[in-house]
Order: C-alpha cells, then sequence, then structure tokens
C-alpha cells in the first residue's frame, strides 16, 4: 500500500553554484559515499543535484516534518546503477510512525534540471 509520494526538482546549475559558493554545503547535505562514484571519483553536479532532490523528496513524502537531519537518508546505488533509499535516525524514526516498510525512488537529471521521485508503502 502507498502511503506517500514526494516528488521534487532542483536546477543543477543553481545547485552547482551554490555548493562552490559554500563548499561545507556538500558536507552538510551528503555522507561521504553519496559525494563520490563507486570508483572514488567525485559525482558530478548533475548526479548530487539528483541527490539533493530525492532528500527533498523525501521530506515531504514524510510530511517535512521539523528535524529530520540530511544525513539520516542516504541514496545508494545498486550494482546495476539503480538507486535506493536507505534511512536511519530520525528519518526512519518519522517512518516508522507513518508505518513505512520500503522505500521506491527514481531519479533523473536532463536539460540543466534534476528530479526524484520517492514512493513510501507500507
Amino acid at each position: 500500500m502507498i502511503i506517500a509520494l514526494g516528488i521534487d526538482v532542483a536546477g543543477i546549475d543553481r545547485f552547482a553554484a551554490a555548493a562552490e559558493r559554500t563548499p561545507a554545503l556538500l558536507d552538510k547535505l551528503f555522507t561521504p559515499a553519496e559525494r563520490v562514484l563507486p570508483s572514488g571519483a567525485p559525482r558530478s553536479a548533475a548526479s548530487l543535484a539528483a541527490r539533493f532532490a530525492a532528500k527533498e523528496a523525501l521530506a515531504k513524502a514524510l510530511g517535512a516534518p521539523p528535524g529530520l537531519e540530511w544525513h539520516d537518508a542516504e541514496v545508494r546505488s545498486e550494482p546495476s546503477g539503480r538507486p535506493t533509499l536507505h534511512v536511519s535516525g530520525t528519518v526512519a524514526a518519522r517512518a516508522a510512525e507513518l508505518g513505512v516498510r520500503s522505500w521506491h525512488l527514481s531519479l533523473s537529471h536532463d536539460a540543466g534540471v534534476a528530479t526524484a521521485l520517492v514512493i513510501a508503502e507500507g
């Protein structure tokens, strides 16, 4: 059963400019593993913007309660490249309150925009 849905978009150039202006922003938003590809190379601005959109979409699906920690939601990639959501701490607690048992995530970026769709399932 679908409990909630969240969607978000992020302008890639705007996200990249914010990250350049405020280098600590990437540390605040992403876990170390999220900032790099499996090879260890840094992720592109488009990839990071999509991951940021995923965290925003997740917060919307949870009702955007105050106190959610950015690092308590992590976007990971399966060997196939399929993105997955892993939650802990504040995010997992809110999800449990709502009865969320699993997540579905889709990411995309094209034409200067990154987008994410999150489905919370019970």
